[in-house]
């Protein structure tokens, strides 16, 4: 009887070791669209809140109806649109409680194509609209996985986004 009682709290405890170390860091959160959000500071912060935005005014201000990811300091909202040429993706970066805009980062896009290639994807600062934008020239049909890195003064910002089209 004590041979069968130590075999079940060794073979639970082996178990919940397994559960422990398989588990991921980063957290995913699906949207409505189709569409999932995860985020990763380079800063080293294992926590970072994500959510799916809709089309609202709430504590952070004005949503643009695309993702959200909050790492730090910074806001990333990702916000891809079909276009006649591929797919428009708008990016808001903002900085603080207030989420005042940053027009002063570099921000590239890895985009993952539905059949595994790699495509780089560079963002222009657009004044009038306060955000960044890019366009990928892609058309086929499936999941985009992207990562947005955005460098503010040296410092590393990434958002991971994806979509489907």
């Amino acid at each position: 009887m004590q041979y069968l009682n130590l075999s079940f709290v060794l073979f639970a405890s082996i178990g919940l070791i397994f559960l422990g170390a398989c588990s991921n860091s980063n957290q995913t959160a699906s949207t409505d669209k189709n569409t999932s959000v995860t985020s990763n500071s380079s800063s080293g912060s294992p926590t970072a809140s994500v959510s799916p935005a809709t089309k609202t005014n709430n504590e952070h201000g004005a949503s643009k109806g695309g993702q959200v990811v909050e790492t730090g300091a910074y806001h990333l909202e990702f916000v891809p649109e079909k276009d006649a040429n591929g797919t428009h993706m708008d990016l808001y970066l903002l900085r603080g409680d207030n989420h005042e805009t940053v027009p002063n980062a570099k921000v590239t896009a890895q985009v993952q194509l539905p059949d595994g290639k790699q495509k780089n994807v560079p963002f222009n600062y657009d004044a009038k609209g306060k955000h960044y934008t890019g366009l990928l020239s892609e058309k086929a049909t499936g999941q985009y996985q992207v990562k947005v890195t955005a460098d503010v003064g040296g410092k590393k910002i990434d958002g991971r986004f994806s979509f489907n089209k």
